[in-house]
């Protein structure tokens, strides 16, 4: 037998717009790892991520009404201040002319992250393609991250061509091709 005249509006259902989109874009990225591999699944995710690095590229610059290229601690700056905006808790570990190393302990996406890596290149190409765009050049190494439940994120981002030794890294070279619109 149905039950009649619940009162849905007080339920204790946690759900909002910033949730529901949470569940969204994990469920995509999980049935994406499910269907076409995990491989695949960072590809498609990595372009999503190359627009959105180019958005916040032309957001920061526009912002700051700076219309050159921003210098390497402005660079790792605007990469945590945007985590910071989306609930990410990011900071600098280390900067060098060399490389930028940032820890992460807590994720944009919450425990909604766990055992979905292919979410991770959100952050490599929204890195990638920020760094790359002003500096010229980026390899992203995430060492350790929330979603291979590592408890902790540490990307490292190099900024020398020969310097980066995990094969797993992606690369990032300066989009020359159009203006940061």
């Amino acid at each position: 037998m149905a039950a009649s005249k619940i009162q849905v509006e007080n339920l204790p259902v946690k759900h909002s717009k910033e949730v529901f989109l949470l569940q969204l874009v994990s469920q995509l990225s999980k049935t994406l790892e499910d269907v076409v591999g995990l491989e695949d699944a960072e590809g498609f995710i990595s372009l999503v991520g190359t627009r959105i690095g180019k958005l916040l590229n032309a957001d920061y610059h526009t912002a700051s009404c700076v219309n050159e290229s921003f210098d390497l601690e402005t660079v790792a700056r605007v990469l945590v201040d945007l985590k910071h905006r989306i609930d990410g808790n990011f900071k600098i570990d280390s900067l060098s002319p060399d490389k930028i190393v940032l820890l992460n302990s807590r994720c944009p996406f919450g425990d909604k992250v766990i055992g979905k890596p292919s979410l991770c290149m959100m952050t490599s190409n929204v890195f990638g393609r920020i760094t790359a765009d002003n500096l010229g050049y980026a390899k992203v190494e995430l060492d350790e991250t929330i979603a291979k439940s590592d408890g902790r994120c540490r990307i490292v981002i190099h900024l020398v061509y020969e310097q980066a030794e995990d094969n797993s890294a992606r690369e990032y070279f300066q989009d020359t091709t159009s203006d940061r619109q």
